[in-house]
């Protein structure tokens, strides 16, 4: 009757929060596509889809050689695979458990590992179908040569905190607006085809062209990614720093919007939602 609860040192609890976002990560990926093997194949079957789109689309044209010197492939490599990495983030955070959730019953469960949960098994498909193709692309045409990887690696993780910091912000404003907050996501992420400037090189572009373009933390991340990528390209319109910054201010946002739906939820809202 008068029995002492023991508490878990801080070690402890972070270990434990640690081994729930681990299970939420694993439950994220099977839940969606049945099994991390058939997940992978979709990530790796849509970037090549992108890729020979692409490629077929300059070749057509014509401006293959004006773009970059280097690797071609490699120039729209770079590009979609920060672009599918926001977007894969995006909607993975966006599409978390809320608060109304029938896992939030659970005691250990909170809205926060179910929001990192979804991000992390985001990052792991497209970590693992970027190996992927970058691998068959190296055995089956062409040497794969980045001339510092370690920085591409950095854009593509600031990628990920982008598209996940965007979704935070979709996720907690998603249990007023439902439907107008799915159709912001859907606007935004048709946008970024053409937004993230991933078919162009941002030294090439005129002023009054860019104007439109540098709003976009993705389009920063994948010009700087290029100047990571590509030995002979230096990025002169481009910031490591904006997107940072963005990313911090739409996290803050997203955080207090969180707290409110989430101290304001109720039953009813899961009919919406």
């Amino acid at each position: 009757m008068f029995r002492k609860q023991a508490t878990d040192s801080p070690l402890e609890a972070l270990a434990g929060v640690f081994v729930v976002v681990h299970a939420v990560t694993v439950r994220k990926i099977r839940k969606s596509h049945g099994n991390a093997v058939l997940a992978l194949f979709l990530s790796v079957t849509q970037t090549l889809m992108l890729v020979a789109v692409f490629y077929v689309m300059f070749t057509v044209i014509g401006i293959r050689g004006a773009q970059i010197r280097g690797d071609f492939v490699l120039f729209l490599m770079s590009g979609i695979f920060l672009y599918m990495t926001f977007n894969a983030a995006m909607g993975a955070v966006m599409s978390a458990d809320g608060p109304t959730s029938p896992m939030m019953l659970h005691a250990p469960m909170t809205t926060m590992v179910a929001i990192l949960g979804s991000a992390l098994a985001a990052l792991y498909i497209q970590l693992l179908s970027l190996a992927l193709v970058l691998g068959i692309y190296q055995l089956g045409w062409h040497r794969v040569e980045i001339a510092d990887p370690l920085g591409a690696v950095s854009m593509l993780l600031l990628s990920w905190f982008s598209g996940t910091c965007a979704g935070l912000v979709f996720a907690g404003l998603r249990p007023w607006a439902p439907f107008a907050v799915g159709l912001v996501h859907q606007v935004y992420s048709r946008a970024n085809v053409i937004a993230s400037g991933k078919m162009f090189l941002a030294n090439t572009m005129p002023g009054y062209i860019l104007v439109w373009f540098d709003w976009n933390p993705l389009f920063h991340t994948i010009d700087q990614a290029r100047g990571f990528a590509f030995a002979n390209y230096n990025p002169h319109y481009s910031s490591v720093l904006y997107p940072v910054a963005v990313s911090l201010a739409m996290m803050v946002i997203g955080l207090m919007a969180e707290y409110v739906a989430r101290r304001k939820a109720s039953l009813s809202w899961s009919a919406g939602t």
